[in-house]
């Protein structure tokens, strides 16, 4: 039966789980949907999002035995259980043969391909990684010659594989061959292979290792956070990925189970909701992915022509963060059929309120909100697709995975559950929960014990209301998400601190109607010190690997807002942020405030309490753009 509420879940819950009833790996995930459905489609690739309708594709037979072959050439290439293997990849069939190859044969490690060179070695380093896979020379693709005058930083690393683009791009193809034939004369001391080649001659009904996987053996490597010292790599399980994407299945599944969907990834294959939402759990499902440009929702013209691509592939669900869905509202669908589509997923940032009823009430389709991080797998709640969705909620949790909110005391430990609707720690515990950072030190705090019971620390506030739907109400990691992108406070902070101007620095996050968040930073100088806006900017391009990481503005402070103790009290700086905001949206509308307070709500973070002199419907459709909860009154 459809889950619909919270009781549902209790009733699947009181049969025990068994684990047994699973498959162990990802591979054999993959492997038991080759064998239910062979000739069924798995996936369809195309290049050019105008040229939509010519896709590459793949039976589920033919995209299982490509994963084993890649399984095979990395065990050619002497990978391991305990090696790693690093892509930094855009979407393209092959790095889903990267991915889950990577995973039969060893650990399976993603990086993101818009990192500079330096960020990205720090990383393959850390993770003392065996082998690299990454694009072949290409024009217009700049990650080989980054990594290029990066491989000596890169220790470990024997040999680097090229994945070469010549399939997809027709007459090209050969000039593609002849630059990474001409390129590989130039490298020294390093194994050069090509991947396609090396897994021509692979076996496909097969693994050669003779490995067999267990639930609780890593599967891959995900970077959360961190480009000063030693980054976070936190280290997942078969046994956590498989569960993830079968207790999200569970939740999706309505009245007919048995009918497959097709399913659009435009989110990037380094990201846990690209890997596991629209891969892994899709598959598991017997579901058809479509994976568009190898940039996904960044291709050139995949946003304009986003509606004729769900017309023509008969989409039923895709997943994406607010940004996209503000943009896709901007485009034109009436005389298209859109009408396969059923779901849209939504996480990684709020939902702004009027953005999510105004798509809903021009496309017809039901927004699904959730919440998940890398840290268990990729999705830990989600609102009931066949239940009710409450718009600002984050969801009920998946089935066998507990969640709760909890109160802390000052040394982090458990002191007692929240009451609900009371403002808690969320923490979750379950199969899905990842085995630790690679870094034992970035272990220290991150698990709170319960009843002889281990939890994972989540770092998000949030409260549980009386139906059971959480609702986030802060991030107690200060994390500033732009369009769905998570940055780090210190990637800005501690390089300011170097400066020699500055006594203090913060970053925080300035909401934003398109991206949620654009990071800010906020500066107190040194007595007898100056130093102006352009000059910190400057010197802060020079030494933040990550563009998305640049500060939007500067702003100088006499004195930052302090607690007692004299750390820096980041809700202040975060009030005044909306607070600009709004008084700039109000001159721009030609609107003039009779009172204005942000303040902090126990159950629903930072609000803003707005008064206005007359009509004031075109602020409330502006301001309800924001993801900040806005009270109003009249003045």
């Amino acid at each position: 039966m459809p889950i619909r509420r919270l009781d549902d879940i209790r009733a699947l819950e009181a049969q025990p789980l068994d684990p047994a009833a699973l498959p162990a790996s990802t591979y054999d995930a993959l492997r038991e949907a080759a064998r239910r459905t062979p000739s069924a489609t798995a996936l369809s690739f195309f290049l050019d999002a105008d040229r939509f309708e010519r896709a590459h594709r793949w039976t589920y037979g033919e995209l299982f035995a490509d994963i084993t072959r890649a399984a095979n050439a990395f065990h050619a290439l002497g990978v391991t259980k305990d090696d790693v293997v690093a892509f930094v990849l855009p979407n393209l069939p092959e790095t889903h043969f990267t991915i889950w190859g990577g995973e039969a044969a060893g650990i399976a490690m993603a990086v993101n391909p818009l990192l500079e060179g330096p960020q990205i070695a720090e990383l393959v380093r850390t993770a003392r990684a065996k082998v690299l896979v990454t694009v072949a020379p290409t024009p217009g693709v700049d990650l080989w010659p980054k990594l290029k005058a990066q491989l000596r930083q890169m220790p470990d690393v024997r040999t680097v594989v090229w994945v070469n683009m010549a399939p997809y791009v027709g007459v090209k193809g050969p000039v593609l061959r002849y630059l990474a034939m001409h390129e590989r004369h130039s490298v020294r001391n390093l194994t050069l292979v090509d991947l396609g080649s090396l897994m021509k001659r692979q076996p496909a009904d097969r693994l050669l290792s003779g490995r067999v996987i267990r639930a609780e053996e890593p599967s891959s490597y995900f970077c959360t956070g961190g480009t000063t010292g030693l980054p976070k790599i936190a280290v997942r399980t078969h046994g956590s990925e498989v569960f993830d994407a079968w207790a999200v299945n569970r939740v999706m599944e309505g009245e007919g189970a048995e009918r497959t969907r097709t399913i659009f990834c435009g989110l990037p294959l380094f990201h846990v909701n690209g890997q596991l939402v629209t891969g892994l759990m899709s598959w598991m499902r017997g579901d058809h992915v479509v994976l568009g440009t190898p940039q996904g929702y960044r291709g050139k013209n995949l946003i304009p022509r986003f509606w004729e691509i769900v017309a023509h592939y008969r989409i039923n669900l895709f997943s994406g963060v607010p940004t996209l869905y503000a943009a896709l509202l901007q485009q034109p669908h009436d005389r298209l059929d859109i009408s396969s589509l059923e779901f849209a997923i939504c996480g990684a940032a709020p939902m702004p309120v009027e953005l999510f009823r105004a798509f809903e009430a021009s496309t017809g389709v039901r927004i699904l909100e959730g919440y998940g991080l890398t840290e268990g797998a990729c999705v830990s709640s989600i609102n009931p697709p066949h239940g009710e969705s409450r718009i600002g909620s984050i969801g009920l949790p998946l089935p066998w995975q507990a969640m709760k909110a909890v109160l802390l005391d000052e040394d982090g430990q458990y002191a007692r559950d929240a009451a609900t609707d009371e403002v808690g720690v969320l923490v979750i515990r379950g199969p899905n929960v990842f085995a630790g950072y690679l870094n034992p030190l970035h272990n220290r705090g991150l698990w709170v014990e319960m009843g002889g019971e281990r939890w994972l620390n989540t770092g998000d506030l949030g409260r549980q209301d009386g139906d059971g739907y959480f609702w986030l109400t802060g991030r107690k990691k200060e994390l500033i998400i732009r369009g769905g992108h998570n940055i780090d406070p210190k990637m800005i902070e501690e390089p300011l601190h170097a400066h020699p101007a500055v006594a203090m620095a913060a970053a925080v996050g300035m909401p934003d109607a398109y991206a949620g968040e654009l990071p800010v930073a906020y500066v107190q100088l040194k007595p007898g010190q100056q130093a102006d806006e352009a000059e910190l900017l400057e010197f802060l391009s020079a030494r933040i690997a990550e563009r998305a990481a640049l500060p939007k503005t500067i702003r100088f402070l006499d004195a930052m807002p302090v607690t007692a103790v004299g750390k820096i009290f980041k809700p202040t700086l975060q009030m005044r942020e909306i607070e600009g905001v709004i008084r700039r949206e109000c001159e721009a509308l030609g609107v003039e405030p009779a009172g204005l307070e942000v303040f902090q709500d126990s159950r629903r973070g930072l609000v803003a309490r707005v008064e206005v002199r007359g009509e004031a419907a075109s602020l409330r459709e502006v301001l309800g753009g924001y993801a900040f909860a806005v009270e109003w009154g009249e003045g």
